[in-house]
């Protein structure tokens, strides 16, 4: 059924004052969405539209639907009773406290998947990229879990799922073809972790890795956690590798940490490699005074794809963060010293796959007819002010369905 959306609030343009400051313009429309979940016409609000099938969005703003491109919804404890961390010293000193209780979890991974969903849902996220273990203790089970829970909300988003080998490739004999198995099962994208810091052999374990994406023709994406030079080293081989094997423009870096302390200069070199190889960088924005934030704004001004994820939240690693992914972007603008009206609209990019309302000038560039309608309607004048103000009671429509929530 093809539906109008009255009274939708769309930025249009905007006003430079005479001291500088820079003040984004708006205005009400009516959007008739075809039953095809397809933009079919947008007029002023001033215009009449038939008297059926309206929803009337008494002024809220529209925003593209958000993404949250790194994701472990089958990690969270959510829906379950409260569980606070226990203390490590290591990596491998959490990920043998998250291997013990694998098998447990994996009873309600479908529970606290679908309880995770529909978190993002009711923020405005309709797309999740997101990693599932894949492990010898409790091989494809969280997999077949997630899975079900992702169909059970095929209506309102759309998702990836990567097979993550969390406790190393190489430890266990039978990680590469638990691998194979699950991208045969319904994982789209191989993962892969820290070849130096988890698995002690980073050729051995990028050569792997690339041998099994070459023979499913899947994209990869990497958790690199590694610091300082071995972490660069790890990326900068990869990059070597995917050229020499003719493997370009598959491969998104997660995390990435290899590259925060590196020179302004060196950064700057490894950013043009990294946009000439076609990677895309997904960063979940660790605020802390333990973390050091990697260059994304040095990234996206050198043609680097960067999104956001939400990571694991409220798990065996984390009690913390809501689960708001546009809460990432204003923590990121806070982070970053973002005070501007332009700087705060255009950090928005971070969670629609660089989709803006109006581009850098200020020129408006959606929503357009023809495109799909998937929108997050908002308490707010403009997207800047959502942005800095996280306005709640989000309204998801994805291609043409609203989300309404059960509960």
């Amino acid at each position: 059924m093809s539906i109008w959306l009255s009274n939708v609030r769309l930025e249009t343009g905007e006003t430079m004052h005479e001291d500088g400051s820079i003040q984004t313009r708006s205005d009400l429309f009516h959007i008739h969405v075809a039953k095809e979940g397809i933009i079919q016409t947008i007029i002023p609000a001033t215009e009449n539209v038939p008297d059926i099938d309206i929803i009337d969005m008494e002024g809220k703003l529209a925003l593209p639907a958000f993404k949250d491109m790194h994701n472990h919804l089958d990690k969270t404890y959510l829906s379950l009773g409260w569980k606070a961390c226990r203390p490590v010293n290591s990596l491998s000193e959490r990920l043998a406290i998250e291997a013990a209780e694998l098998e447990e979890l994996s009873e309600t991974v479908t529970q606290r998947a679908a309880a995770m969903i529909e978190l993002h849902l009711n923020n405005g996220v309709n797309h999740i990229r997101t990693h599932v273990n894949i492990d010898p203790f409790i091989k494809l089970k969280n997999l077949e879990g997630v899975k079900k829970a992702l169909e059970a909300y095929e209506q309102y988003l759309t998702y990836e799922i990567v097979a993550f080998p969390q406790h190393g490739l190489l430890a266990h004999g039978e990680m590469p073809d638990l691998l194979r198995q699950a991208l045969e099962s319904g994982a789209t994208i191989l993962g892969a972790l820290d070849p130096a810091g988890i698995d002690k052999d980073v050729e051995k374990s990028l050569q792997i890795t690339m041998d099994i994406a070459k023979e499913y023709a899947v994209d990869v994406d990497m958790h690199l956690h590694d610091k300082g030079q071995v972490g660069f080293y790890t990326m900068d081989k990869w990059l070597d590798m995917v050229k020499e094997q003719k493997y370009m423009g598959k491969t998104t870096f997660s995390h990435a940490f290899g590259l925060s302390k590196l020179s302004p200069h060196f950064q700057k070199q490894f950013a043009k490699k990294l946009s000439d190889s076609n990677v895309e960088i997904m960063s979940t924005i660790p605020i802390s005074i333990n973390h050091q934030l990697i260059p994304i704004d040095l990234l996206k001004t050198a043609g680097v794809k960067v999104g956001l994820g939400c990571d694991g939240f409220y798990d065996s690693w984390s009690p913390y963060f809501s689960g708001d992914i546009l809460e990432k972007v204003h923590n990121f603008c806070d982070y970053t010293g973002k005070s501007d009206e332009r700087s705060l609209r255009q950090s928005l990019s971070l969670i629609t796959q660089e989709l803006t309302p109006l581009n850098r000038e200020g020129e408006q560039v959606w929503p357009k007819i023809g495109a799909e309608a998937s929108f997050v309607f908002v308490d707010a004048s403009c997207s800047a002010e959502a942005v800095a103000r996280l306005p709640k009671n989000r309204l998801l429509m994805h291609k043409g369905k609203i989300y309404k929530s059960t509960h």
